[in-house]
This record gives structure tokens, sequence and C-alpha cells, in this order.
């Protein structure tokens, strides 16, 4: 099986060479640690040598002073940040004194068509080549941005006590990237397969709000961002970190193909846990702990781990940490060992 076809077959639940493997985006700061001990000068070479299957996508654009999609509105107010290019969810927000809908343009909404670079988005498709499962990241975080919007306090005493104004800025948040993907999707047409949508509603324990308030408020537009990936005939991972065991049932039903990123020592989160109830079901990514086995422990320990989680799910699981980001705190000879003991199941 090539790159594509292993990931391909493990989110159907079919019958693989191996299960597919994916290192997640591994943080700026974690780079050079990765390539001085692979021997090599860029991520790609890393991702050759550990026979990842996952090729990330980041889609280029380009406004200032973050150039990054996920940081597209500037919402916080300027005195509670230490640098401009800061995105928090708990400083005061834009929207902060606002309680009517009918203010919502007062902010000055980005236009994703003026900052998201076709060609460039193109570019960065192709040069992944065909091998490779081609996934672009997306984030599209509609919840997150709200809270950004308000300050996460008020954002989620508003949801309660001023629907319709949480509503109406929820609304703008979500079109503007139904507007952006849609850009994005019609620039790579033909050449990607899979997207990353996400959205963080869980802590260490469980749901950072009620899973009604997320089926009511968030799902809708969620659902409205798989419905036209899917369009495009994209398959959907659907992020969370932390605990979200009560809505991976939601998740599955509003069209995702992927729950990512079982974070293993999360409330119910185990993939034991998640195997017992959900096997056959769904597919998921993640699994092996980046809290503390990834960090703390041995490539034996490593090992041990990733050989059971793969005795538990053969496939229907993309092997990989339990976080998108790789950390500048886990060694590499981790990395390695995750890898090589998921090659050596072929």
């Amino acid at each position: 099986m090539n790159h594509k076809e292993r990931f391909l077959a493990t989110i159907a639940n079919a019958p693989v060479d191996r299960p597919a493997s994916w290192m997640g985006l591994p943080v700026p700061s974690a780079m050079p640690n990765l390539t001085k001990y692979f021997g090599v000068s860029t991520f790609d070479e890393v991702k050759t040598l550990l026979d990842d299957d996952i090729y990330p996508i980041e889609v280029p654009y380009n406004y200032a002073p973050s150039n990054h999609i996920a940081c597209a509105f500037d919402f916080a107010k300027r005195d509670h940040l230490d640098k401009p290019d800061d995105r928090t969810l708990t400083a005061p927000g834009f929207f902060e004194d606002y309680d009517d809908p009918a203010d919502v343009d007062k902010f000055n909404w980005p236009d994703p068509a003026k900052y998201l670079d076709r060609e460039e988005a193109n570019r960065r498709v192709k040069a992944a080549g065909n091998d490779y499962a081609k996934m672009g990241i997306m984030w599209s975080a509609h919840f997150q941005d709200s809270c950004s919007a308000f300050g996460m306090e008020t954002a989620l005493i508003t949801m309660l006590m001023n629907p319709d104004m949480y509503q109406a800025v929820l609304k703008k948040i979500t079109d503007f990237y139904l507007k952006a993907n849609e850009i994005f999707y019609e620039a790579t047409k033909g050449e990607l397969d899979a997207v990353l949508f996400g959205d963080d509603f869980g802590s260490q324990t469980g749901l950072m709000l009620d899973p009604d308030l997320i089926r009511q408020y968030i799902f809708p537009g969620t659902k409205l961002l798989i419905e036209q990936a899917k369009s495009y005939g994209l398959k959907v991972m659907y992020h969370s970190c932390g605990s979200i065991f009560p809505i991976i049932d939601d998740i599955f039903r509003l069209g995702a193909d992927i729950v990512h990123p079982l974070q293993a020592k999360a409330t119910g989160m185990s993939v034991e846990n998640i195997h017992a109830n959900f096997a056959g079901k769904g597919a998921f990514c993640g699994g092996i702990d980046a809290q503390y086995l990834m960090v703390e422990g041995s490539p034996e320990d490593v090992k041990k781990r990733v050989n059971e989680v793969i005795d538990l799910f053969p496939t229907g699981l993309i092997v990989s940490p339990s976080h998108e980001a790789v950390l500048p705190d886990i060694p590499p000879a981790n990395i390695e060992a995750l890898f090589k003991t998921v090659a050596r199941r072929k």
C-alpha cells in the first residue's frame, strides 16, 4: 500500500498492511531537535524517514501580523496583549460590551478573498506529490473564535443570556470560514484528500460546557463546514483536545470520518475505552499519550504502548501522538520509536 491507500483503508476500518500513522504538526521550536536527531535539514525529510502517511497542507493566508488562517480575526483588545500577534481566548474581546445583534458589523470583518493565496495553495498541494494522503489544515474554529470575540467568560455568559447576540457573531465567523474554505477547495480541486477542522471543547476531565449547548449553538455551523468539505469529496478529520467522550457520536453524525486526537490521559479517552464503545463506528487518530509517555517515557515504553494500541486497533485508528502539535519536550528518540514500531507491524 502507498500512504494514501493506507490512510483511506485505515479510516474505512478496512484491512491494511499496517495502520496509517501521522506525526502531527511539530511546532517551529521542535524542528531543530528533530532534524538534528535524524541528520536531515527539512521536515519533509523527517517525514520520509518515518514513513509518515499524511501530508499536511497549511492554508496560505497572508494577513499580518499572524499570517495564519487560525488567527484571522483581530478581536483582542490591544492593551491586554503581550505581543501584537497574540491570539487569546481569555482576553477581553471586541464584542465584550455589545449586546445588540445589529452592531455585529461594527467589527472590521476581513474578506478571505483578499488574503488567501490561491496560486500558493495550488502549488503547496501539488508539491506534496500523489503518494501521500494530502490533508488541508483548515481549523475553522468558529467556537474558539467566538470566545475570542467576546472574551471566553463573556462569550459563554452571552450564549446563555443574550443568545441572539452570540449567534450573530458566531454566524459572521462561520460565514468567513465557509468562504475561505471554498476558495481553498476550488484552488486545490482534485488534489486534496482530506481536511482537518478543530474546535477545543474538552478539559482534562470533561467538556467545558454542557453538550446540549454545543449541539444547539456550535454544531449547526460545524455541520455546514463538514457538508461543504464533503461536497468536494474530502474526508474530514475533526479535532478537539481533551475529554470529549459525550459528543463523539455527535461528531460522527455530523459527517466527520475521523475524531482526533484521542488525548489518552483525558477522562474517558483512553484507547481501551474508545475501542470498547466505538470500534467499527468510525475512525480515530492519536492515542499515544503526548502528556507523559512521549515526554517522560523511554523508547521501549513507547514501543510497548504502540504495540498495545495496534493490537486493539489493527485498523480504524491512525496511530499518532495524542496532540496535533509535537512540542520540543518530546525526545526525538520517542518519535522514532513510535514510527518504527508502526512500520514493523507490516
